[in-house]
This record gives C-alpha cells, structure tokens and sequence, in this order.
C-alpha cells in the first residue's frame, strides 16, 4: 500500500471506534512492514502518537510476536523495539495480551528456552499488574507456563557448571524470583484482601513446584555456597523465603498437611507431587539449615523424625543419585537429633520405619554408586544405635528373617554382640540381650539358613560373625555366669555339628576342583607343547563348569581362598568345642 493511501486509512481509523477484521489485518500488515524494515522509529511515534491511542489499544496486541522476536536478536534497534512493546503492554486488553505472551511461551524454541521467557517475563508482569479481580488466575496461568519451560532446563551438577550457566537454569530461577517479587509485596501489605488471598495461594503453589524441580535435582552444599555466589542456592533460600512472607506455616505444610484438605479434588499424580515438594522443603531445612531459624523449636526430635520418615522413604525409593543422596542425607540429620537408645519399638510398627530400612538395605547391596553403599551403611548403623533396647531386639529378628544377604547379616550379628557387650557393662536387669530373651533371639539367629547344603563362600561373612559372637558369649558365660551357658553350649553344638558337615562337603568339593583344575593345567601345557602351534588353543578347554569363562589363574585363586576360608572357620569350630569341653571338664 502506497504511503498516501496507508495514511488516508489512519485518518479514517482515527474517527472510528469500529474496527473490521479487514482493518485488523490491514494494521498488522503494516505494522510488521515496519518491523521487518527495521523502521522502529516510524512505528515508535504512531504508537505513542496521542491520537491514535484507541487504534493501538483495539489492535496493537497483535505485534507482540514479531516485536518480541527482533528484542530476542538483541541488534542496535533494540531497544526502540522494547519501547514499542512497554507502551502495548500497558495500553492494550490485558486479556489479549496476556493469551498471545503465554502463546509465545509455550512455543518457545527448545534451544533458546530461557532467553525467551527471561525476555517475555517483564512483558507478562507488566499485564499481570495491570490487572484487578482476575491477577491471581492471570499469575496462576503464567507461572505454570514458565516453570513448564524452566522444568525442560538441564540441571547443573556442579558449580563450575552453574557458574558457566550454558542452558540458562541459573538465570531463569534469578529472573522467576524478580518476576514474582511484586506480587509477593501485595501479599505482604494487603494481607486480607481477597485478591491478596487468591494470589497467596497462587504463590504457594509456585513455591511448592519450585521445591520438586528444579531444587529437588540440585545438589546443594552450605558451607560452599556460604563463601561462593550460587545462584541456584539464592533461589532456595528466596523461595524459601517466601513462604515466610506470605504466612505459610512450614511446619503445617511438612507435619500436618494443610494441601491435602482438598485430597478429593486432587489427582494421585498430584499429591505425590506435593509429598515430593514437602521432601525437598524438609531436606533444605533440617540439613541445609535454610530458613531453620523460623522454624519452631517446639517438636521433639523423635516426632520430627517420625515425620521425615515418609519424606526419607520417598527420596530412597528413587534411582536418581541427587534424591537418594538427599534422602540419606535427611535421615542422618532426623536421627543426629535423636538421643541414643531412646526409640520406642512401636516406632517399626509404622510403615516408614518398616520401608526405610529395606531401602537402606537395597542401597547397600544393589547401588552402582560406591559412596552411597557407604553413605547407606552409616546410615542404617545410625538408625540401629537410636532404638532402645525391646526395638533393637525386634529389628534384629525381622532383618534377620527376611534378609538374604549375608553381608547384611553379619552386620546384624556383630550388632548382636555389641549389645551383648554394652548391656553386660551397664548391668540391666531387664536386658533384651541377656537371659532367655538373649536365647530367644541366637535361636533365630545362629542357624545355617539352607541346612546341609548352605553355599559356605556365599555365606562367609554371616557364618564368621556367627562364630565369633558364640566363641565371645562362651567365653564371657565361662567367666561370668548369667544363667544361659546350657542353652548356649546346646545352639553352639547344634551349629557347629552341622557346620562341620558343610565345611566336610565344601572342603572335600573345593579341594577336588582345585586339583582337577591343576590337572588340566598340565594336560593343557603338555598338549600345547606336543601339538606344536598344529591345535588351536582354543581346542583346548578346561571341563570345570562351575567357574563359567573364568581365566585358569582366576580360579586357582577363588578355590585356594575358599579353602583358606573353610579352614579359617574350622579352627574357630575347633575353639569353641575346646571352650565347651574345658568348662565341663
């Protein structure tokens, strides 16, 4: 359209209030003419020109892409561009411009995802607060589209990472936290008002999103982030903050729950979600101490612990190392609280005492990840030392009836005679581990699980704590009597009668493949020699099945090792034999 015409058709928008779709299309033809020429100057004075202000507010609305896109190029006409769009936004229909700045989020560019929304979030707070009545749904709608984008941002694992910022994590949660800022102050000053209230419960909800992703998946550390900037350690304890200014008791949302009273309404999906959010609040609070100094110091550590249960067994059950880390990590602060030998054995009645243990012991076993088999083990060692002593009892009769773990039940069996140790130097007269209730527990406890065929290499670790708690508790008996040495002598017979059975199978089996394995060691070289390069090697094979494709000198050892280890155990059956024998001689 030629200048003189586009002119005329200003003259005639300027007396009318009345505008066709054809006006529509026609003024956003020329205004993205504009744009694409780079004319911002042109544009800028139409924009602001007094008399065309009721132009701009019926159909300005629809430059805002093509205006936010040439602001993303960051160019020399930038910044008349950004101009354009600060006198839009505060002149056109909220609602449209708020329905085409969300548009713009969702269809963000997956490769550009926060210099998008950090270039659209002025934009979408500038309509925010133009509005009335609808600002807490308006809010609502834009901070799930934001964290929407922000959750797609990959998490940095360390600070040289956060520090480089590459995919922009670290600037979106800086620009989040400026973006609700306003709107946590309207909160803080009209607390009554039912806007201030709506918009409170818009702002719980961000932070409680904020708490599962992404600060769920950071890893965080108080004493680094106390002398180094980190931006993502500010976002924590600024939404952290947040929920203090707005009024939301910390521990009704850990300990009693307030967002499951609408639990009807709310989909599975959704509360676990929120039980995830609750856990990651509970980890920044008990172990990296955010916000801990408004947090009552009214609730005595076991209920604290009690209540962190379920968050601990939420975070264990996961395969991501951040959240078990976090789990372990929580469960080690709950308990540090605790006095030892204090914990009432109803506690294990409860599901998460029951679970957390399990998962502990998986941890242990299964975890690829060699600092948090350990990390586990200290844990569950912790937990162990905080039971009193009927728990202790208990837990070691459940363990060890529904572990299949050796190792795992030889750390139960030297738990057994440190107890054993500790109560017969503070004398109890009600011990749990003394007497009959002592006799009761070995009786569960010192068997061989498989009888006669027991795997013995498989089982080493239990059968030589196994020996060494008898030979221990003999030994004290003999010195000390405590009324149990009949019950005793007759479990350690009955264990070591049929140990030696095993140990007379194992040995007799394991000396057997060690020399057939030597044997073919010899018949091997001498064929390789007499054959002369004429046979393939390959011809040549081992017939011992038991190892798989173990090299030859990998299974010399493995079979020398068990029979060092069965004759390790045999002296211990010996001793324990001479020490019955010496007594009732």
């Amino acid at each position: 359209m030629a200048a003189n015409q586009l002119e005329d058709v200003i003259q005639r928008w300027r007396t009318t209030e009345d505008f066709k779709p054809e006006d529509h299309k026609l003024f956003l033809n020329a205004g993205h003419t504009c744009i694409a020429q780079g004319d911002c100057t042109q544009l800028l004075d139409f924009i602001k020109d007094e008399a065309n202000q009721h132009i701009v507010r019926s159909m300005g609305s629809g430059l805002l892409p093509a205006l936010v896109n040439e602001v993303r190029r960051k160019d020399q006409s930038s910044a008349n561009f950004q101009a354009i769009l600060n006198h839009l936004v505060q002149i056109c229909s909220v609602k449209e411009l708020l329905d085409i700045l969300l548009q713009q989020v969702e269809d963000t560019d997956p490769n550009a995802i926060a210099d998008s929304i950090i270039a659209l979030m002025p934009l979408i707070q500038s309509v925010l607060l133009r509005m009335g009545e609808s600002k807490a749904h308006g809010l609502a709608l834009a901070l799930d589209s934001l964290q929407k984008q922000i959750s797609k941002l990959p998490v940095p694992y360390s600070h040289k990472q956060e520090e480089e910022d590459v995919y922009g994590l670290c600037r979106s949660c800086t620009a989040v936290l400026t973006f609700v800022q306003p709107f946590v102050q309207e909160v803080k000053n009209q607390e009554t008002n039912s806007v201030a209230t709506k918009l409170r419960a818009t702002l719980l909800k961000f932070c409680m999103e904020s708490l599962r992703e992404p600060l769920l998946h950071v890893e965080l550390d108080r004493e680094a982030n106390m002398t180094e900037t980190s931006p993502l350690w500010n976002f924590a304890t600024e939404i952290m903050a947040i929920l203090a200014v707005i009024q939301e008791s910390l521990p009704k949302i850990l300990f009693y729950h307030p967002l499951k009273g609408k639990e009807d309404t709310i989909s599975e999906k959704d509360a676990c979600h929120l039980n995830e959010s609750r856990a990651c609040m509970a980890y920044l609070l008990f172990v990296q101490l955010i916000a801990i100094e408004v947090f009552p110091t009214v609730f005595c550590p076991v209920f604290v612990l009690q209540c962190n249960m379920e968050y601990i067994n939420l975070l264990l059950n996961r395969k991501d190392e951040s959240w078990i880390l976090k789990g372990l990590d929580l469960h080690v602060k709950s308990l540090e609280r605790v006095t030892d030998c204090s914990l009432p054995v109803e506690l294990l009645d409860l599901k998460p005492f029951h679970e957390v243990p399990k998962n502990l012991i998986t941890i242990m076993i299964d975890c690829p990840i060699q600092h948090l088999r350990g990390k586990s083990l200290v844990v569950f060692q912790l937990f162990i030392e905080k039971l009193n002593g009927e728990a202790k009892h208990t837990f070691f009769r459940r363990i060890m009836k529904t572990s299949r773990h050796a190792g795992v039940e030889s750390i139960i069996i030297k738990n057994i005679k440190t107890q054993v140790e500790r109560y017969r130097k503070s004398a109890y007269e009600d011990s749990w581990f003394e007497g009959t209730l002592l006799i009761s527990l070995l009786r569960d406890t010192i068997i061989l699980p498989q009888g006669h065929e027991t795997d013995l290499l498989h089982g080493m670790d239990r059968v030589m704590e196994s020996l060494n708690l008898l030979r221990y508790l003999l030994i004290q008996e003999r010195n000390d009597s405590t009324g149990i040495w009949i019950d005793l002598c007759h479990i350690a017979n009955s264990y070591t009668k049929l140990l030696r059975l095993c140990l007379s199978m194992s040995k007799s089996y394991y000396g057997t493949e060690l020399r057939r394995l030597r044997e073919d060691k010899k018949i091997k070289a001498k064929e390789f020699k007499e054959a002369s390069g004429k046979i393939s090697i390959q011809s040549l094979t081992v017939k011992t099945e038991m190892f798989g494709n173990m090299p030859c000198e990998a299974k010399d050892k493995v079979l020398q090792c068990a029979l060092v280890t069965y004759d390790l155990m045999e002296s211990l059956v010996v001793r324990i034999e001479e020490i019955i024998e010496d007594s009732q001689n």
